[in-house]
């Protein structure tokens, strides 16, 4: 099969090689057709190939036990985090799913060539469990609210000074800087930020006072496993991230001098590096001797922990604006602020008292009829 290549295994055989060769095309084919992409498709087989030479078997040979003693391998021995443990044990359960579905005649030739079938050996015994925090190192934090009013004050700052001294640098910082005050605005992953174009805003009828920058269309979201880049609308909620990327619209960008298709470009007109905008955040944040754990990151943590502990907005909302299909996943942002717990009880307790000025809460029920007897 063009493009695989095999590893030494043991009592290996032609017909076993070209066997596996054929499963793995017709697994390759498969997934094509469910619109996995090839990255994703490649990695997968390359994981079966991985797991066949590390185990020295085929898989007609593999047993629940091999896959126990692969999996603690990279763990103990390479140090493999969960995650990535389960993503590695996500591609070899897939691919014994299809080679063991009944619709495909890959057991049924298996048995009949070799004298064994293929099974299932990622079960529940030994797949790696789900923990919903482990998705989120615990030393990364969001900004609290005087740390991010910090951080943008000197980032402004920095940017006049480079601008007044004259000195080269004066427009990629002003870039950079917009680009991470459009991160927290509207809570944005990096990629999603630094493939943003110009014709991905346009005007919310809902809210006439962004202008131009009502909405946000985030076309590179992030995609389930395989899958397309997913595609979501944002609505902007943060005033002056608008208007600090209109005013970077209409006057920075008409200095590169060039018919501009991307929001952040180089000066060049392709797409800012991530390690750019990185090196500038770091910058920032280590001339402010901010406490660690902040990153780019950091800035979508906040916009997700802000907005919904300190503004107000419902969590499925916010949800929705970054692009998470579950709440569950966006709890994992939401990091309270110290006084979160007090401001909500006041807020509560204040709206109900006002409701309950001048009438009652609960009309009381009224019996219907007479009592029975």
């Amino acid at each position: 099969m063009g493009g695989l290549s095999f590893l030494p295994l043991h009592d290996r055989g032609p017909d076993k090689d070209a066997f596996l060769a054929e499963v793995l095309t017709g697994w390759k084919r498969q997934q094509y057709t469910k619109n996995f992409v090839a990255k994703t498709i490649t990695r997968r087989i390359n994981r079966v190939l991985d797991f066949c030479d590390a185990t020295g078997k085929f898989p007609w040979e593999w047993m629940p036990t091999d896959a126990d003693e692969y999996f603690s391998h990279l763990v103990n021995v390479r140090g493999l985090v969960q995650e990535t443990i389960r993503a590695y044990q996500s591609d070899i359960s897939l691919f014994c799913d299809y080679a063991t579905s009944e619709s495909y005649p890959w057991n049924e030739s298996c048995g009949r060539l070799f004298g064994s079938s293929m099974s299932q050996i990622i079960t529940d015994l030994n797949k790696a469990r789900h923990t919903q925090f482990a998705t989120m190192a615990p030393e990364k934090r969001a900004f609290d609210l005087a740390e991010l009013q910090q951080f943008f004050d000197y980032a402004d700052d920095e940017v006049a000074r480079i601008i007044g001294s004259r000195v080269k640098g004066g427009l990629a910082a002003w870039r950079d800087v917009t680009a991470l005050k459009a991160c927290y605005g509207w809570g944005l992953r990096h990629d999603e930020l630094r493939k943003l174009d110009l014709v991905d805003f346009s005007p919310n009828i809902k809210a006439p006072y962004f202008g131009d920058y009502g909405l946000l269309r985030v076309r590179n979201g992030k995609a389930n496993k395989g899958a397309p880049k997913k595609q979501r609308t944002v609505q902007t909620l943060v005033d002056w991230a608008a208007e600090a990327v209109a005013e970077w619209v209409e006057f920075g960008l008409p200095r590169y001098g060039q018919p501009i298709r991307h929001l952040f470009p180089t000066s060049t007109g392709g797409l800012v590096a991530q390690g750019d905008l990185y090196s500038r955040f770091i910058g920032f944040a280590n001339a402010l001797g901010l406490e660690p754990g902040l990153d780019i990151h950091g800035l979508r943590r906040s916009y997700t922990t802000h907005m919904i502990t300190v503004y107000g907005y419902d969590s499925k909302f916010i949800s929705l604006q970054i692009g998470h299909a579950n709440e569950s996943t966006t709890s994992i942002y939401t990091l309270p602020s110290a006084d979160y717990a007090a401001r909500e009880m006041e807020r509560v307790l204040t709206k109900d008292v006002l409701k309950s000025k001048g009438k009652l809460l609960l009309k009381p029920a009224r019996h219907q009829g007479k009592a029975s007897r």
